[in-house]
């Protein structure tokens, strides 16, 4: 005779095991969530059990490029958007932001920026590296 295990979470945390006799060759697990009200069988290992039970759960992340202008430190502006009815209800309006690639004549190579328009004007005027040393960007690492 085989013993069968299963185990039901409560709150999907705290297990609780139930064990039962069964003349099967097979053992099989049974996990039942309070919340959901699935079944699920598999067969049972020690570690994987142990796994399942004792693993948090990390969330990730995925960084998210600013909506701001590293050269200016221009960034959005909130604003109102007013109707025919002068009805008026809050927007964003955001930068206009250009992923650009420019010369760098000091590391001889090519630097891709996103910066934005103004940023942009600026830099044909006054060089890159006088804009860039002002704003305190360094160039080497892009």
């Amino acid at each position: 005779m085989m013993t069968i295990s299963a185990v039901s979470f409560v709150n999907n945390f705290t297990p609780k095991t139930k064990t039962c006799s069964s003349s099967s060759t097979k053992d099989l697990a049974f996990i039942t969530s309070q919340l959901s009200g699935l079944r699920i069988s598999y067969n049972p290992s020690p570690k994987l059990l142990i796994s399942i039970v004792a693993s948090p759960i990390i969330p990730v992340f995925k960084p998210v490029a600013r909506r701001v202008c590293p050269f200016t430190g221009k960034k959005a502006n909130r604003a109102n958007k007013v109707s025919f009815s002068n009805h008026k209800t809050k927007k964003l309006q955001f930068v206009n932001l250009q992923y650009k690639r420019i010369w760098w004549e000091a590391g001889k190579r090519f630097v891709k920026l996103r910066l934005s328009t103004k940023a942009l004007k600026t830099i044909e005027k006054n060089g890159l590296d006088a804009v860039a040393k002002k704003a305190g960007v360094d160039l080497r690492k892009k």
